[in-house]
């Protein structure tokens, strides 16, 4: 069955794609939207990837979510959101695990700006996620808080690999340029001045997102897109204690080369990054035990 022409109920929330019955709407990108949706076989909740009408048309895109099948089904991770095999779908569309929680993205919308511990709490699950892929060989490609799930618990999945590639594959030979490079907030200046970006640019996309955890902006927000991404190439990004006083220096030296334009001065790998925040972590709460301790 085309995925053009899904089977209509007459709920409109009630519409099967194969074995899958949609039932909410719940993400929607410029190339596809993810449904909440039930395995009529088994009675399992999914998520349901699903490219635009007019996107299937394109074979690039067949062949993105072929790409991102193929790589979400290497990986075995618990920090990873589970592609799921399914010789119905074909490569017409992705079926996920579904995981209940709040994109990184509404966290921070909800919240603002989050106390360091968390951020640290946070970024640290997602470097291990980040260092599994990378000795695994793949290279995420597109880390941003739209592709970070957290639970009720502060667990994190991160999602999609609709650009992820295998570090010993040319990933440029196909795709297009304008559509590899990850989101511009987040991605790295290699890549903005249209050099091959390697595994230290998922480090860069890791420091961009700790950043605004503990900023509520990214660097250079607020002007305009096409001079921030400039300056991202150009220039150093400000510190996040100029904007957040409250972020102690260390943490705020660990934040600064993990986003340093060169990639040879950032973090070597997400082990080292994490390794730095952990003692960052235990200092943080060593302060706040005796801060408590000073109160009994």
């Amino acid at each position: 069955m085309s995925l053009l022409a899904p089977t209509r109920s007459e709920n409109p929330l009630r519409d099967l794609i194969d074995r899958y019955c949609l039932e909410d709407l719940v993400a929607a990108g410029g190339m596809a939207s993810i449904y909440r949706a039930t395995d009529t076989k088994t009675g399992t909740r999914v998520a349901i990837k699903i490219p635009h009408a007019q996107k299937l048309r394109d074979p690039f895109t067949l062949d993105r979510l072929r790409h991102e099948i193929e790589i979400g089904t290497k990986l075995d991770h618990p920090g990873l959101a589970k592609i799921l095999p399914n010789s119905d779908a074909g490569h017409r569309y992705v079926v996920m695990e579904w995981i209940d929680g709040r994109l990184l993205r509404e966290l921070m919308n909800q919240e603002g700006p989050l106390p360091s511990e968390r951020a640290i709490r946070i970024a640290l699950e997602i470097c291990d996620v980040v260092e599994y892929m990378h000795r695994s060989g793949v290279v995420h490609g597109d880390l941003k808080p739209e592709n970070v799930m957290v639970n009720a618990t502060g667990n994190v999945k991160v999602i999609d690999f609709g650009i992820a590639r295998e570090m010993k594959r040319s990933f440029w030979k196909r795709s297009r340029p304008e559509e590899a490079t990850g989101t511009p907030d987040y991605v790295s200046p290699e890549q903005i001045q249209g050099k091959r970006g390697d595994a230290r640019g998922d480090i860069y996309s890791l420091g961009v997102m700790l950043f605004e955890m503990l900023t509520g902006e990214v660097p250079f927000s607020g002007l305009d897109p096409a001079l921030a991404m400039n300056l991202r190439a150009m220039a150093d990004p400000p510190l996040v204690g100029e904007i957040n006083s409250d972020i102690s220096p260390k943490l705020q030296a660990v934040v600064h080369r993990a986003l340093a334009r060169d990639r040879s001065k950032r973090f070597a790998s997400a082990c080292g990054l994490a390794s730095h925040l952990s003692e960052l972590l235990a200092e943080e709460s060593e302060v706040r035990r005796l801060e408590s301790f000073a109160h009994v």
